[in-house]
C-alpha cells in the first residue's frame, strides 16, 4: 500500500485518536477520492490504496465511534477550476452556472478562501483593517453561499461546507477582528443550514485551531509566538 494514501493517515489515527477516546470527544477526517469508489482511468494503484483507505476508515470508526471519536473519509473527485474573486456576485454566480453546464450539477462545496488580517491589539484595529478582513473572510463566504444554494436546493441535495476557526467561538487576544470575522461565518452558516434544511441540503462549518501554514507564520511573526498560539488549543 502507498505511503501517503494509506500509512500517512493511519499514522494520525494512531497518534491522535487514543488521547480523543480518552477524553471521550474528538474527530478525525481522512481525505479519500471517488477514484476509490469509480475507479480511475490510468489510475489503478491510485484508486486501489485510496478504496483502502475507506475501508480503514470504516473499521476505525466502528473502533472508536463507541468512545466519543469520529473518523470519517471525505471523497473528492474530479475538479473544474477557474479564477473568480469571492467578494463579488457576478463572477462566483458565473462559476457556479458554468460548474453545473459542465458537470450536470454541484455535489458539494467548501469555502476556505480567507484572510488573518492585522494582528494586534483591539486598541491598534481600524476601520480599514476590519474591512480588508470582513471584506474577504465574510462578504466573500455570501455569494458563494448564495449561488450554491441556489442550484443545491433546485436538485433537492447538496452539501455546503465553511471553514472558520476556533477563535470564531473561543475569541483570541491579538487577533479581535479575525476571531469577529469567523464568528460571523458561523452565524451565516447556521442561518443558511436552518433555511436549507427542508430541502435535503446540508450547510455546516468546520472549526480549526492553529495550522502549520504560512498564513500562521505570517500572523504570529515568531516561532515563539507560533508555539505560543498552538499551545492553547487543546488536541
Amino acid at each position: 500500500m502507498d505511503a501517503v494514501n494509506v500509512r500517512a493517515p493511519f499514522a494520525v489515527v494512531a497518534a491522535f485518536a487514543p488521547g480523543m477516546a480518552a477524553r471521550g470527544t474528538g474527530s478525525i477526517i481522512n481525505s479519500g477520492s471517488m477514484a476509490g469508489r469509480i475507479g480511475l482511468a490510468g489510475g489503478a494503484a491510485y484508486g486501489t490504496t485510496k478504496a483502502a483507505l475507506g475501508l480503514l476508515a470504516q473499521a476505525w470508526a466502528a473502533a472508536y465511534s463507541p468512545r466519543g471519536v469520529r473518523v470519517n473519509t471525505v471523497a473528492a473527485g474530479p475538479m473544474y477550476t477557474r479564477p473568480a474573486a469571492v467578494r463579488y456576485d457576478d463572477e462566483v454566480r458565473e462559476l457556479v452556472d458554468q460548474t453545473v453546464a459542465r458537470y450536470g450539477r454541484v455535489a458539494a462545496a467548501l469555502k476556505n478562501a480567507g484572510s488573518e488580517g492585522q494582528s494586534g491589539l483591539v486598541t491598534q484595529q481600524t476601520a480599514e483593517s476590519y474591512a480588508a478582513t470582513f471584506d474577504t473572510n465574510v462578504l466573500g463566504t455570501l455569494p458563494s453561499m448564495k449561488h450554491e444554494l441556489r442550484m443545491m436546493q433546485a436538485q433537492g441535495s447538496g452539501s455546503i461546507v465553511n471553514i472558520s476557526s476556533a477563535y470564531g467561538h473561543e475569541g483570541a487576544a491579538g487577533a479581535s477582528v479575525y476571531a469577529a470575522s469567523k464568528r460571523a461565518v458561523e452565524g451565516m452558516t447556521k442561518s443558511a443550514a436552518l433555511e436549507a434544511a427542508t430541502s435535503g441540503v446540508r450547510v455546516n462549518a468546520v472549526a480549526p485551531g492553529p495550522i502549520e501554514t504560512g498564513m500562521l507564520n505570517h500572523f504570529t511573526g515568531t516561532a515563539e509566538a507560533k508555539a505560543a498560539w498552538a499551545s492553547r488549543v487543546s488536541i
